[in-house]
């Protein structure tokens, strides 16, 4: 699972995820990547399930890259817990996401095969998605 390995500080409050993606928001690497239209937080495991989604379909073809990272630490006390006694352990990472931003890029592969691998990632993803890809390859 992707988490840091180190932060200067454990435990941080929730925040808003507000505003429009302005970074992140083009494909910087590969020719076709997958965008997100929603607005929240990432959780590792969804970013990892849908790195195996698009993995497995692409087998050993292309090069994938991950433009997420999740940084921001989720805390949960434990279940029958009486209120008070402090924030709980962080159990989770999270990546903000705003509309817009980029989860994977892909190249060395054909469109439709980008397409349908992407298709079968967006299905582990909790936002809405959509595939992009580059207009002008030189």
């Amino acid at each position: 699972m992707l988490m840091p390995a180190k932060v200067k500080y454990r435990k941080q409050q929730k925040g808003r995820v507000k505003g429009n993606a302005t970074r992140g928001c083009f494909l910087g690497f590969g020719d076709y990547g997958l965008q997100i239209l929603g607005r929240g937080w990432l959780t590792t495991r969804q970013i990892e399930a849908g790195r195996i989604a698009v993995t497995r379909y692409i087998q050993r073809g292309g090069k994938l890259w991950i433009r997420l990272f999740p940084d921001k630490p989720i805390t949960k006390k434990p279940l029958e817990t009486r209120m008070g006694k402090g924030k709980g352990p962080v159990t989770d990472w999270v990546a903000r996401v705003q509309p817009g931003v980029i989860l994977f890029e892909m190249e060395g592969v054909s469109e439709g095969t980008a397409q349908e691998a992407f298709r079968l990632a967006s299905h582990k993803l909790p936002f809405p998605t959509r595939f992009v890809r580059r207009e002008a390859l030189g």
